[in-house]
């Protein structure tokens, strides 16, 4: 029976929302892949609008407002036509719709776009394109299968961080438990990014959210696979607009493909591993407009196990330095640096100590949190470099390959290196380098370690 079989859990991008034609294709994968539980994405470019709308909302510029609110409603209505949706469904849009244009309204009169508002304007973007999806994904399925839309809300239970909620699992597996039944041959569709608190404020759990919002339905309804449709076939050995060398990767494992999605590959959200490791569920990662071509395969061993399995970049970083002879055989002082970051719920990528001094590497955006600095301040000198980038070769064993350091700088003699981390990760090797060598550094380590190319 149905019930008792494993479940798959797919999920589309914006691109693969982003057109009629688009979304019946997806429509036509999520059949053959036989899904059961379907995660959208917003349309491409409307959660880039919805941000902008809450801008000009606040700033009180009518206008402007109105018309971003034009272009997304009539984005979304166009769309509907097009798929010739019933009376019902447009309803449904249109219901949004009016949601969207209230919504946006409130912020200009309160003249205040916090970040419950936003997250609250954000949550639109993927209740359309779901709304919209819903009877295109039941043309494809046919009568087989009965398609009925979720309001992921419902079930992604969070705190309330609003704009980086953290699921809460206990909640959110009580209310799957209860909502979710799959033994009448059911296929949910729901939205990818959003939750809810225990009060029911909508929340949003980040930007490139909707991969990880897949990994936990799959975590939460015990699925056998978790499949991620986006517009690359798969993960890449590094940016192909980069390096136009790089290629698909037939398998990776989990530990590699964390380490790849933390350092800068865009084609998974750095959360979307955790529950697939907590209960060792594979992802796939494919393209969408080309299914036949094959994907990447996230797992929990691989057959081949490569030194180097691919060349990562994160750009716009800065360093942070540190420096007070406080440091100087005492203790208790990067527990300081660390509460620090952590009441401003702020993530650092990469550390190095010295005697007096400690070097952190984070978003340059980070850097506009004004009072984060200043209570960096109030414990040691700060000094700030910035418009770096953080170069990472991820792989296998290799802090314990003899000579690959060597190796590595060899590759780069003229490229100045301003910060190494290396031996917290058998997977990862990571420098700091000026912006406008990165692209240069992640070519020439490519060829290196991946073609296995002489520079």
């Amino acid at each position: 029976m149905k019930k008792s079989m494993k479940k798959r859990v797919l999920k589309f991008g914006g691109t693969s929302m982003g057109s009629a034609q688009a979304m019946i294709q997806s429509a036509f994968v999520s059949a053959s892949r036989k899904a059961d539980v379907v995660v959208v994405s917003a349309t491409s470019g409307t959660t880039n609008l919805l941000i902008e709308l809450g801008s000009v909302a606040e700033k009180q510029n009518e206008p402007e407002r109105e018309k971003i609110v034009q272009t997304i409603s009539q984005k979304h209505l166009n769309l509907s036509e097009e798929l010739k949706l019933s009376v019902s469904a447009k309803t449904r849009v249109k219901t949004l719709v009016d949601e969207l244009e209230a919504l946006s309204k409130g912020i200009l009169l309160v003249r205040d776009c916090s970040l419950k508002a936003m997250d609250s304007l954000m949550s639109l973007g993927e209740r359309l394109s779901s709304a919209i999806f819903e009877e295109v994904l039941q043309k494809a399925f046919g009568p087989s299968r009965k398609v009925q839309w979720l309001d992921a809300r419902s079930v992604i239970r969070t705190d309330s961080s609003f704009s980086k909620a953290r699921p809460l699992m206990t909640e959110s597996q009580s209310s799957s438990d209860q909502i979710l039944h799959f033994d009448q041959d059911q296929v949910y569709v729901t939205q990818g990014f959003i939750g809810s608190t225990l009060q029911n404020e909508t929340t949003t759990l980040g930007r490139g959210g909707s991969d990880y919002s897949a990994a936990l339905f799959a975590e939460l309804v015990k699925a056998e696979v978790c499949e991620i449709w986006t517009d690359v076939p798969g993960i890449a050995t590094t940016d192909p607009r980069i390096c136009k060398e790089a290629r698909a990767i037939p398998e990776i494992t989990f530990q590699e493909a964390s380490e790849l999605a933390t350092f800068g590959a865009k084609v998974l959200h750095p959360a979307t591993l955790l529950p697939a490791i907590r209960h060792n569920i594979p992802v796939y990662v494919a393209n969408t407009f080309a299914p036949e071509v094959g994907g990447t395969w996230v797992q929990k061993d691989s057959k081949d196990l490569p030194l180097v399995r691919a060349v990562a970049i994160r750009k716009k970083q800065s360093l942070v330095t540190l420096t007070t002879p406080e440091m100087l055989q005492a203790h208790g002082f990067l527990f300081q640096i660390f509460k620090i970051f952590n009441d401003f719920k702020t993530s650092i990528d990469a550390i190095t100590t010295s005697e007096i001094s400690v070097s952190m590497t984070v978003e340059d955006s980070i850097l506009q949190q004004k009072s984060l600095i200043e209570e960096l301040s109030k414990i040691a000198d700060v000094s700030i470099e910035s418009n770096l980038s953080l170069v990472s070769l991820i792989g296998n064993k290799i802090n314990h390959t003899p000579g690959l350091a060597k190796q590595i700088f060899e590759v780069i003699p003229d490229i100045n290196v301003r910060m190494i981390c290396l031996g917290a990760s058998k997977h990862n090797f990571c420098f700091l380098v000026k912006d406008e060598s990165g692209e240069d550094c992640v070519r020439r380590l490519h060829q290196k370690f991946v073609e296995g190319k002489s520079i």
